[in-house]
């Protein structure tokens, strides 16, 4: 394994035209599982197409195993890549398709690498069957095998759970724990939170091109937890219902919007636990009780603006 960083971003960013993908970016990574997480349009595959050299940083720089990919063709044979496109050959079986990769790779026996990179996915039983017959999940695990099949040094995984049943993700998410415990670096996106936790210790959040957080996932995931959370209430007696949460202690803000109630709090656990005592209180009746803008794009801007406020 190199003494570098096998992975390394100093002040990237890549735009076209007037898009900016990545504004200013920097990390380093080492052995082991990192997640690479925001939502779509984030500047995700961007970033995977700079560290798999195909495509060039408008600004800044990027070094791969310890050189620039640009100088040193070479280093692509110790680099696997899946990407997120569905690039398969159709009129090739399995087998036959992921031993063309190991070969192309320069592997010395591309057949039992082929052999073994697919038995590693649970594709040995279809190993001989033509792609174009494969379901979606099948194919993933395709693109998952030949990225395996010149036994990598860095691997560039983007949202490989895709399409795959339960069963299939708990095997994929066991294997690439286990790349990372042998001293692989392996980079993995994904848009949901919850499957990174699964494979990664480390996580880098994307937002809009920027790097919003970057540390272990239980942090992220601790910043997230964390975050102001807004509450739609529909209840009768609502004012004095949102006098008795401000007593309380249980909201920080309060809003009347169209007969509701709109608060916002920092201890929804609490909060959820002590609203139907109070409300009954004071004779209100709860109809509807429902979280504002907890979705994935709300959670990422939250990253964003504490970012902006506090800093990386």
């Amino acid at each position: 394994m190199s003494a570098a960083p096998a992975l390394s971003f100093e002040g990237v960013s890549r735009w076209y035209g007037d898009t900016v993908a990545l504004a200013d970016v920097s990390f380093e990574l080492g052995p082991g599982v990192t997640g690479l997480l925001g939502h779509n349009g984030a500047g995700k595959s961007t970033a995977l197409k700079l560290c798999a050299g195909f495509t060039q940083p408008s600004s800044g720089a990027v070094r791969v195993l310890g050189t620039d990919l640009a100088a040193s063709p070479d280093a692509y044979r110790r680099i696997g890549i899946a990407h997120d496109r569905d690039a398969l050959w159709p009129f090739m079986t399995a087998r036959d398709l992921v031993a063309l990769c190991a070969r192309l790779r320069g592997v010395t026996d591309p057949a039992a690498a082929a052999v073994r990179a697919l038995a590693e996915v649970g594709l040995e039983d279809a190993a001989d069957r033509k792609v174009k017959g494969f379901s979606h999940g099948m194919r993933q695990r395709v693109k998952l095998a030949q990225a395996l099949a010149h036994d990598p040094e860095l691997l560039l995984l983007d949202e490989p759970l895709n399409g795959l049943d339960p069963a299939q993700r708990r095997g994929v998410v066991a294997l690439i724990q286990r790349l990372g415990e042998e001293g692989r670096t392996v980079l993995v996106s994904s848009h949901v939170l919850h499957e990174v936790e699964r494979m990664a210790p480390r996580v880098l959040v994307l937002v809009n091109g920027h790097l919003v957080a970057s540390g272990s996932t239980a942090a992220i995931r601790g910043l997230i937890a964390d975050r102001p959370r807004s509450i739609r209430l529909e209840a009768t007696e609502g004012r004095a219902l949102a006098r008795e949460l401000v007593g309380a202690g249980l909201v920080e803000s309060v809003r009347f919007d169209d007969g509701a109630i709109v608060v916002e709090s920092s201890d929804v656990e609490r909060l959820g636990r002590d609203l139907a005592g109070l409300a009954r209180g004071v004779g209100a009746r709860l109809r509807r009780v429902e979280p504002v803008g907890d979705d994935l794009e709300s959670v990422y801007a939250y990253l964003h603006q504490r970012a902006r406020g506090v800093g990386r």
